[in-house]
């Protein structure tokens, strides 16, 4: 078992509820927890058939150079990057909003 974090944006509100079943809401969108590989798999799979629009990053304490891993779900400017073993986040570029003239 292991201590687990949830963030979430934008997410229906039955996903909310269906989180809260196996972990404590800190703040709005912000989940922690005590709980094992099997139930973070479970967790996440609920998550992916029902993410909507929103987005969701999941990070947990592991045996790993950082202490920690984490995976990502939905569209938001960080992404995830291997980089000599190490996961670290990388950010997109600013998508350029592009006008259409006024005729």
């Amino acid at each position: 078992m292991a201590m687990t974090v949830v963030v979430t944006e934008a997410i229906p509100p039955r996903l909310r509820g269906r989180l809260a079943v196996w972990l404590l809401e800190i703040r709005a969108g912000v989940y922690v927890g005590y709980i094992s590989k099997r139930v973070r798999e479970t967790i996440w799979q609920y998550m992916e058939a029902d993410l909507g629009e929103g987005n969701i990053v999941m990070a947990w304490a592991t045996n790993t150079e950082s202490g920690f891993d984490f995976q990502t779900l939905g569209k938001n400017r960080r992404i995830p990057v291997e980089m000599d073993g190490l996961r670290l986040v990388s950010f997109l570029p600013v998508e350029a909003k592009t006008e259409e003239p006024v005729l």
